[in-house]
């Protein structure tokens, strides 16, 4: 996985050119750190995780930022957000100089908060997810794009659980204080049980005893640290009773099997899981799509009281919309292109694209006709429509 060039490289260039300040926010180990080192090698770095750099930050914030050769990386910013307001200063001094400061974070509800209220025009802000099938053939729905998951996976069990023991101590304390992580890491495992399924916070509630109020703000944990997807319902101009919930995925397959204690490859095409792992692969494949292109994340799903069901609605680009059923299958047939072509018409978007997303026995296919205006197209070329 070394060097491993991400789809997201030209666009963090480009931003670099024209701003002062390049913000890039994602879930830990999604590769943030290496993507800068990479980029802007000449760069100074700072990691402000580390108790030393936070100390001499916070006893003279000036002179720490004098000392830095620019420009600069700094690293994990969300540990000290009050830095923002010292660059905001010193990029309003020389609005002109472009690529100086580069920042990290991985909570990016407090992280977003602070670009907000303190760096507003002043800085780029990106997104970078684990790895997607078009920047590695590694990524699949048992191993996630976790770079150190693709780059050992003979470790990724071993990996996983340390991911998630250092991501409650640090992520989910840094954001909310919670004092049983025993719980949480339960409420962890619950979530993944209901992947891939419409959201129902009463229904996680009552197995850990806890309050709606209390899920709700775990839920936010996860959302704003990059670990679940929420996906939201379509129901622009439709005049139907639909469901009105979210979709809740984990973020990253490999990290579902994992919780759903899925160890193999066989293990997960024998699992009744198999299904919900896919399709919560298709989601994230497009959203990381979307966000590698320096695009916000634009994703939903229909569902409506009868029964009609569509994965996944994808605004498109150039205008109109994609509906796309993920099918794990290895073969898809045009009874499953069926609810598609019962939607398509109440949707008032032109164009309107088609198509049943599966896994090719030949490991990728070029696009073809399934049923009347619906293609078939292999998940590893998803990227690619999405791109037309």
């Amino acid at each position: 996985m070394k060097g491993i060039p991400r789809d997201i490289d030209p666009v963090v260039r480009r931003a670099a050119r024209a701003f002062p300040a390049v913000v890039v926010s994602g879930p830990r180990r999604a590769g943030k750190t290496f993507l800068l080192r990479h980029l802007f090698p000449d760069a100074t770095y700072v990691l402000m995780e580390a108790p030393d750099a936070v100390a001499r930050f916070r006893a003279d914030p000036e002179g720490f930022l004098d000392s830095l050769r620019l420009p600069a990386i700094l690293d994990e910013i969300q540990n000290v957000p009050e830095v923002f307001n010292h660059i905001r200063a010193r990029i309003d001094a020389s609005p002109r100089r472009v690529g100086r400061w580069f920042l990290t974070g991985s909570q990016e509800s407090g992280l977003m908060r602070g670009i907000t209220e303190s760096m507003a025009g002043r800085a780029a802000i990106l997104h970078l997810a684990p790895l997607s099938a078009s920047e590695s053939p590694k990524v699949d729905a048992f191993s996630g794009g976790f770079p150190e998951v693709l780059a050992r996976p003979g470790a990724a069990s071993l990996w996983f659980e340390s991911y998630i023991q250092t991501y409650l101590e640090r992520d989910v304390r840094g954001v909310l204080a919670i004092h049983d992580l025993a719980v949480f890491r339960r409420f962890l495992s619950l979530v993944s049980s209901r992947h891939g399924q419409i959201l129902n916070k009463t229904d996680l509630a009552a197995p850990l005893g806890m309050s709606v109020p209390g899920i709700s703000k775990w839920l936010d944990v996860l959302l704003v640290t990059g670990q679940i997807l929420l996906v939201p319902p379509y129901f622009e101009n439709l005049g139907k009773r639909i469901i009105k919930s979210p979709k809740l995925y984990l973020a990253d397959s490999g990290l579902a099997c994992h919780l759903l204690g899925i160890r193999s490859r066989p293990e997960l095409e024998r699992s009744p899981f198999l299904g919900p792992v896919f399709e919560g692969l298709v989601a994230s494949e497009i959203l990381k799509s979307q966000t590698n292109a320096g695009h916000r994340g634009e994703l939903f799903y229909f569902r409506d009281q009868q029964g009609l069901e569509v994965d996944f609605l994808v605004p498109l680009r150039g205008g109109g919309v994609l509906l796309a059923n993920a099918k794990a299958a290895r073969s898809v047939t045009p009874s499953d292109a069926a609810p598609m072509r019962r939607l398509a018409p109440a949707i008032k978007k032109d164009p309107i694209r088609m198509c049943l997303v599966h896994r090719s026995p030949r490991g990728g296919t070029v696009s073809s006709v399934v049923a009347p205006g619906v293609e078939r197209i292999d998940w590893r070329e998803l990227h690619v429509a999405l791109a037309d």
